[in-house]
């Protein structure tokens, strides 16, 4: 099941579990729609994959799967040429 963390890791903009505007890599790494296009042109910056939109867990499964509420802030590494 997938986290969804509920920022993004370079500008820390907050990023609802309903969000359109959150995309992720297989790692779940995840980054607001302006990020991922205009900084990392959708490339994880951590692990060089694809980042795809997210998807959004229906309201009702929330009270029964929580989003995350662990904050991921790393706007030193977000750049687009990735580390491993």
């Amino acid at each position: 099941m997938l986290e969804l963390r509920p920022n993004c890791e370079c500008c820390n903009t907050d990023l609802p579990p309903s969000s359109a505007e959150a995309f992720i890599c297989t790692f779940e790494c995840t980054f607001c729609a302006s990020c991922t296009e205009s900084k990392l042109r959708f490339k994880c910056p951590n692990c060089g994959g694809d980042l795809v939109r997210r998807p959004a867990r229906p309201a009702h499964l929330l009270v029964k799967y929580p989003a995350s509420q662990q904050r991921v802030f790393k706007p030193a590494g977000c750049s687009n040429g990735h580390a491993v």
